[in-house]
C-alpha cells in the first residue's frame, strides 16, 4: 500500500515494533474487516494515528471503517462510543477492539466545525455538542484517566535534569502548582471526550456530533481545553488571542455553567501537556500549545 510518509513516521513512533506490524498486515486487517462486515473498501481520509477510509455495507448504507493498533486508547474510544450511543456523537456500527477495528456512522455532510468563520456561533455550537455528551464517570476499568494523563509531565524535568528546557522555568512552576490544585479540588468526575475541539465537531443530518473521542475520567472544565487552542495552527497576535478567548470562556461559562478562573487554569495545564506530548527527541516542537499557556495564564490575571 501507498501510504502517507507523514502516517508511517506517527504509526512508528507512537506504536514501535507494534506499529511496524500493523503497517505490514494493512492489506490483510483491510480484507478481513470488508469480509467480516461485508464491505466495500473506498477512499482513506486524512490519516493521523489511525486508518480510516470510507466504506459501504451490503445494504449500501455509507458508513466509516477505522482501524488502529489495539491498545487502551482505542478500547477506552470504543466504550465512550458505545455509552455515547449516538446522543451528540456519531454512532458506534459495529467493533471488534481485540482486532483493533470500528465501524462507524458517516457523517454527512461532514462539515467541520473548523469551517466557520463566525467563531463565536461556533463556541455556541460546540458547548451544546459538549453538553449532549457529558456523562457521569462510569463505574469500572475500560477508560483513560486525566491524572495518569498528567502524570506524565513528571518525566519533563528529570528529562532536562533538574532543568525545564524549552519550557520556562517560571510557566512550569505556575502549572505544577495549578496542576496540584484542580486535582486537591472534590469536584465531580465525568467522561470526557478528551480531545473535544473544531475537527472533531462536525456536521450531519442529525445536528453536529463528536467523533474520535479518547474517553477520559476527570474533571468536566478540562474538555474546554482542546477546544480553546484550535483551530490548530491559525496565528493570532497576542491581543486578539486573549480576545478570543475571554468571548469563548464567557459563552462556556454561561452555557455549562463553567467557573471562568477554574476553565482557564485547566486550559493552561492541557496547553502545557500537550507541548510537552509534542515535543521531538531533537528539543524542538510544541510551541503553539506553549505560546497558548502563556495566553491563558495572562488571560487569567484579566
Amino acid at each position: 500500500m501507498k501510504l502517507p510518509p507523514a502516517f508511517v513516521n506517527n504509526i512508528n513512533q507512537a506504536f514501535g515494533e507494534r506499529g511496524r506490524r500493523f503497517l505490514a498486515d494493512l492489506p490483510t486487517l483491510l480484507e478481513t474487516a470488508a469480509q467480516t462486515w461485508e464491505l466495500t473498501l473506498g477512499k482513506p481520509f486524512l490519516l493521523s494515528y489511525n486508518y480510516v477510509c470510507a466504506v459501504t455495507r451490503a445494504d449500501g448504507t455509507p458508513a466509516v471503517l477505522k482501524l488502529g493498533v489495539p491498545d487502551r486508547e482505542l478500547s477506552s474510544e470504543i466504550n465512550t462510543l458505545r455509552l455515547y450511543a449516538g446522543q451528540g456523537a456519531c454512532r458506534l456500527l459495529e467493533a471488534d477492539p481485540g482486532q483493533g477495528r470500528l465501524l462507524l456512522e458517516r457523517l454527512h455532510p461532514g462539515t467541520l466545525l473548523a469551517t466557520l468563520e463566525d467563531d463565536e456561533r461556533a463556541t455556541e455550537i460546540a458547548a451544546g455538542v459538549m453538553k449532549a455528551i457529558q456523562r457521569p464517570a462510569p463505574a469500572g476499568e475500560g477508560f483513560l484517566s486525566l491524572r495518569g494523563w498528567f502524570d506524565e509531565l513528571k518525566g519533563l524535568r528529570p528529562l532536562f535534569n533538574g532543568g525545564t528546557g524549552p519550557f520556562p522555568e517560571r510557566t512550569v512552576a505556575i502549572i505544577e502548582g495549578l496542576i496540584l490544585e484542580l486535582f486537591a479540588e472534590d469536584r465531580p468526575q465525568v467522561l470526557l471526550h478528551g480531545d473535544f475541539h473544531h475537527f472533531n465537531i462536525l456536521s450531519s443530518e442529525r445536528g453536529w456530533l463528536v467523533i474520535d473521542p479518547k474517553g477520559v475520567v476527570g474533571p468536566a472544565e478540562y474538555e474546554a481545553g482542546p477546544f480553546l487552542i484550535n483551530p490548530w495552527g491559525k496565528d493570532l497576535d497576542e491581543a486578539e488571542s486573549i480576545q478570543r478567548t475571554q468571548r469563548r470562556v464567557a459563552i462556556l461559562a454561561e452555557q455549562m455553567g463553567f467557573d471562568r478562573q477554574r476553565l482557564l487554569a485547566w486550559a493552561a495545564c492541557h496547553s502545557l501537556l500537550s507541548s510537552w506530548w509534542d515535543l521531538g527527541d531533537d528539543g524542538t516542537g510544541g510551541e503553539y500549545s506553549r505560546a497558548w499557556t502563556e495566553i491563558f495564564l495572562k488571560t487569567r490575571k484579566l
